[in-house]
């Protein structure tokens, strides 16, 4: 490896990009494949980085260093710029100052989301380019560019990802920091304050723009042709790009596309009539292929390969070239790994409860949903982030008498994020809604990420702690109570108690992710033989350090982290601390 070059994620080659091309401004919220860009970026001091509470809040706040002249980042997943696509329709039409670019990683295969769907779409929609790396090495390169595109062609920027590209590794070059001269912001409302007759006019220069780009693309670096037989030619970018090339070789000729909004005519005309058959490889939607055949190319695609998940060298091996792909090295099966709630993790006391209970549970996006998986099987929707605070103040208003048999669950983070209109609005419509915050003091499912209700920045820094119990009340809640979830027997009585009432209440189920450095463990449990009577009754609560055999149920002393959960569904004594025995 070269002196100036490192092995980088994806992910961390767009922070090292940000770094490089001058960035000075990052606010995002933390969604898998994304997070790691800004916590890589928060480690360079000249980079001001934030968590923010969500990816809507942090576009509007990266425009706004933007258009105050400072180059600004936002980065989230898939799903979040679903969050965020309000800012950009229009702010493809205000245009920046500074550099103005956002990255987002979508999912294909689903590893870590709720959806697949394909973020090209919002591209074409919003009238912005977007880039779309294969490589460490372009993840950096491409965020520099990108900054670079923004300024030319005074327009928001998206930078396009996938899981396999932001956490792989591959060579990246290392060069220095850029001196960007801080570009003098001027008073435009005409071009700044979209009210309907502005905007009419930025509509036009929206759409100059996009034919700008358009030529842009025809002759960019971020687009290249590899001929090498006429027989036939491929298509790709992203990820997709690596693995035809190492499933064809030189055995094909290749048009790369590094931008794939908006897509260049003149290219891909030239490039179809120099090879006789021309087959478009892209994860998800057949986007490339449709707009080929918009411009009269004659191409196969989606008739070979699938629609859903991700793609793979075995894939295109066994669709394209109808034979089996063999891997150099170890091909072992892997054995699956479903995943469950942590051994000790707070949430599983309040699952239990609530399955015991029989209630309708409402759900929403976190390492809770895992909830809903057996033998907890205590959660009935989850749609996204959100939607459980509003999903059950509609579902009680339709069925009023089905608001005592029915509760939501959210997170902290998550509650912060978009629980909180929904909260106003069960206040101000008088909604009988009771709602589970499950506050673990951290944004667990994503890897401890810090939000308002920690008390620290991104950066480690002490800040103001929002208190959710006067933050509920504040929004109109009277009725607020806490609980510990590994006190079932309590949480079972408050719950009962708030369904009773004939009003919306707030109940906080409150205790530390047990994987935080900070908590402390307990003396791990242990089962007596002797007392065991083999009815599986602690076997209830799905703890990863539990498991039965010889009809006596044991403790593996490793995992157990001495939440005593066990030891209270035990009717019989069979467990205690292991310095009680």
């Amino acid at each position: 490896m070269e002196k100036n070059t490192k092995l980088m994620l994806g992910n961390e080659a767009v922070a090292r990009g940000l770094f490089e091309a001058g960035c000075g401004f990052v606010s995002s919220y933390p969604g898998t494949p994304s997070t790691e860009i800004t916590e890589f970026a928060a480690k360079y001091d000249e980079i001001y980085a934030e968590w923010a509470p969500n990816e809507k809040v942090s576009a509007e706040a990266a425009h706004g260093a933007a258009v105050a002249g400072v180059r600004a980042f936002c980065g989230m997943k898939h799903v979040g710029l679903n969050v965020a696509a309000d800012l950009f329709f229009t702010a493809a039409y205000t245009g920046v100052n500074a550099g103005f670019v956002a990255a987002v990683a979508d999912d294909p295969g689903m590893h870590s989301s709720q959806n697949e769907q394909d973020s090209r779409h919002y591209a074409r929609a919003a009238k912005l380019p977007m880039l779309e790396p294969a490589d460490s090495a372009e993840c950096k390169s491409y965020t520099v560019a990108a900054f670079e595109l923004s300024e030319q062609f005074d327009t928001p920027v998206l930078l396009r990802l996938t899981t396999r590209i932001a956490h792989s590794q591959s060579v990246t070059p290392l060069d220095e920091r850029k001196n960007i001269p801080k570009p003098e912001y001027v008073k435009d409302p005409a071009k700044y304050v979209m009210m309907p007759a502005n905007a009419r006019g930025r509509h036009d220069i929206v759409e100059d723009r996009l034919l700008n780009l358009k030529e842009y693309s025809e002759t960019c670096s971020l687009n290249y042709t590899e001929y090498n037989t006429a027989r036939i030619g491929i298509i790709s970018s992203g990820i997709a790009y690596q693995y035809a090339r190492e499933i064809f070789g030189k055995s094909v000729s290749y048009l790369k596309l590094g931008m794939v909004w908006p897509l260049p005519d003149k290219l891909l005309l030239e490039f179809a009539s120099k090879v006789e058959r021309v087959i478009v490889v892209e994860e998800l939607d057949d986007i490339i292929e449709s707009y080929c055949r918009s411009l009269g190319i004659k191409c196969e695609g989606k008739n070979l390969l699938p629609l859903t998940g991700e793609y793979s060298q075995e894939i295109l091996a066994e669709r394209l070239k109808g034979r089996k792909y063999e891997f150099k090295g170890v091909n072992e099966p892997v054995p699956p790994r479903p995943p469950v709630l942590c051994p000790g993790c707070p949430h599983r006391g309040i699952f239990y409860v609530l399955r015991k209970l029989k209630l309708f549970v409402s759900g929403d996006i976190g390492c809770y949903t895992l909830g809903a998986l057996p033998p907890l099987l205590a959660m009935d929707t989850t749609l996204c982030m959100g939607a459980s605070v509003s999903g059950l103040h509609g579902k009680v208003k339709a069925i009023p008498q089905e608001a005592s048999s029915s509760i939501a669950v959210i997170g902290d983070s998550t509650f912060i994020h978009s629980g909180l209109t929904g909260l106003a609005g069960i206040a101000y419509n008088r909604s009988n809604a009771n709602i589970l915050i499950l506050d673990n003091s951290i944004t667990g499912m994503t890897g401890h990420q810090h939000n308002p209700t920690t008390g620290y920045t991104l950066k480690g820094e002490e800040t103001r702690i929002i208190e959710l119990e006067s933050l509920c009340r504040a929004l109109g809640i009277d009725s607020v109570s806490v609980v510990d979830p590994y006190d079932i027997a309590q949480c079972e009585s408050v719950i009962k108690a708030e369904l009773a009432k004939d009003c919306p209440s707030v109940i906080i189920a409150r205790r530390p992710c047990v994987l935080l450095k900070s908590v402390k463990k307990e003396n791990p449990y242990k089962t007596d033989p002797a007392h065991c009577k083999g009815c599986k009754a602690c076997m209830a609560a799905g703890c990863p350090a539990l498991s039965f055999g010889d009809k006596k149920a044991a403790i593996d002393s490793v995992l157990c982290t001495g939440c005593g959960i066990c030891a209270r569904l035990c009717k019989f004594g069979a467990i205690t601390k292991k310095d009680q025995l």
